[in-house]
């Protein structure tokens, strides 16, 4: 399957929002899906826009409906639902592989404190999916999860403050292997 870039994953985002909306109970959830779909579309540049949605449309990702007015309306596809799901922010999970490539991921942050809640969001995130707090802003983990990673930062708007990183070797790696189980 192509991979979606960070436009097509903001579009998609989009798009599941929508049916998010109708699907939650909670006002506060119902605010927070809102003011993110705003943010994102606001940064959204025109040009790009339409780029992504031809490639998303290529991938089969969403399809298009014409309406009695003359109107298009954009539509998620089956693949789609099932493709967005994969990033769906309460249901993210990191998959165990089967064999460990010996690689350890850390997510290394410096968030200002006007960005606080983002922040908190960003550690309590990292840690239900199973992240170890090496410090208060450097999360280490044995598996691969660039992707869900990349979405978690980008729901919170932290991408300038965020670094992912790959590494061989750590001094405490012993203690990390216990921790991981992968002993």
């Amino acid at each position: 399957m192509k991979r979606t870039g960070p436009m097509s994953k903001k579009i998609l985002i989009l798009l599941i929002g929508g049916a998010s909306l109708a699907l939650t109970n909670r006002p506060d959830a119902y605010f927070r899906v809102v003011r993110k779909m705003v943010k994102e579309w606001k940064k959204i540049n025109e040009r790009n826009l339409r780029v992504a949605i031809k490639n998303l449309y290529k991938s089969k990702l969403i399809d298009y409906k014409e309406n009695g007015d003359g109107t298009v309306k954009i539509v998620l596809t089956e693949s789609g639902r099932n493709r967005i799901l994969k990033y769906d922010i309460d249901k993210i999970e990191i998959k165990k592989p089967v064999r460990w490539d010996k690689l350890w991921r850390l997510v290394v942050f410096d968030i200002p404190e006007d960005k606080n809640l983002g922040r908190k969001a960003l550690a309590t995130k990292l840690k239900e999916l199973g992240f170890y707090p090496m410090q208060k802003s450097v999360f280490i983990h044995p598996y691969e999860c660039k992707n869900e990673i990349d979405f978690i930062v980008e729901i919170f708007n932290l991408a300038p403050y965020v670094r992912f990183l790959r590494v061989k070797d750590i001094d405490i790696e012993l203690d990390l292997k216990e921790r991981f189980h992968l002993l």
